[in-house]
């Protein structure tokens, strides 16, 4: 299934003040109504602190319209501590989702591989018992073998990785490289382009994001040696959109980026 991830409206629920009638910041029902309007049905909750404001209720009344949209809910957070992964195991059972995207480790919290690993061992058993996936993201904080060899060494069910090969070029992996490794491990996938380039001064370079099918990924490869749709594996559109000078300019320039990535995942 494609889906579109809260990623997908980066610029536009983070707006700051409304600008004209026509633009308004985006919350979480509104997210959903737009992932409907773009034919989506899968909407992943990803690193989105305002979900965790939602009592029992509020996240009853934000499954009931998900349900009523048809929109299957992920979520996504980071860390691993076991407090945390008990509350988003809990926080995925109430809104039905059955896929949570993971990192080790965040800006607060940057556990060692081993403890990581005992953290994931003690709690993975429960998440298994609820049919639930946790799948740790490809990211440059640590290198794809030892992330795979963590994944493979722990051997759950209800443990995979969640394949960006966009974040690892930041350690200087290469993206082929990073497809080819985690490809046995995959359960889920998060899709942007990208550019590495060296800036106007040509001091330095710069990684960034570019509409899908414009820029360094290649999509074509990720499908070939993956095979999502084989799998049942999602595919989730995330931007790595920079700042255009306005609100109005970057939030359409986003819209366009969400079009293109939807209409270029269909066609390939």
């Amino acid at each position: 299934m494609i889906g579109l991830s809260t990623y997908s409206f980066f610029w536009e629920h983070k707006l700051s003040v409304p600008d004209g009638p026509n633009l308004q910041p985006l919350d979480l029902p509104g997210m959903l109504r737009a992932t409907a309007d773009q034919g989506v049905h899968l909407l992943q909750i990803c690193d989105y602190a305002p979900l965790f404001d939602l009592d029992e209720k509020g996240l009853a009344d934000l499954r009931g319209l998900a349900d009523s949209l048809g929109i299957q809910l992920e979520l996504g957070t980071r860390v691993v501590t076991p407090s945390h992964l008990e509350r988003m195991l809990t926080t995925s059972l109430a809104l039905g989702a059955t896929f949570v995207r993971s990192m080790l480790s965040d800006a607060n919290s940057r556990p060692s591989t081993r403890e990581a690993e005992r953290w994931l061992r003690q709690e993975l058993p429960h998440w298994e018992a609820a049919g639930v996936t946790l799948a740790l993201e490809t990211y440059e904080q640590i290198p794809v073998a030892e992330l795979v060899d963590l994944v493979a060494r722990i051997d759950s069910p209800s443990l995979g990785i969640c394949l960006d090969p966009a974040n690892s070029v930041a350690a200087l992996e290469n993206p082929r490289d990073t497809v080819e490794r985690c490809a046995p491990y995959v359960a889920g996938l998060h899709i942007k382009d990208f550019s590495f380039t060296r800036h106007e001064q040509w001091v330095g370079f710069r990684l960034s994001g570019t509409p899908l099918g414009h820029g360094l990924l290649d999509y074509r490869h990720l499908m070939d040696t993956v095979r999502p749709e084989e799998r049942g594996i999602n595919r989730v559109v995330e931007h790595w959109l920079p700042w255009q000078g306005t609100q109005t300019d970057t939030i359409r320039l986003e819209r366009e980026w969400t079009t293109t990535a939807l209409a270029y995942m269909k066609e390939h």
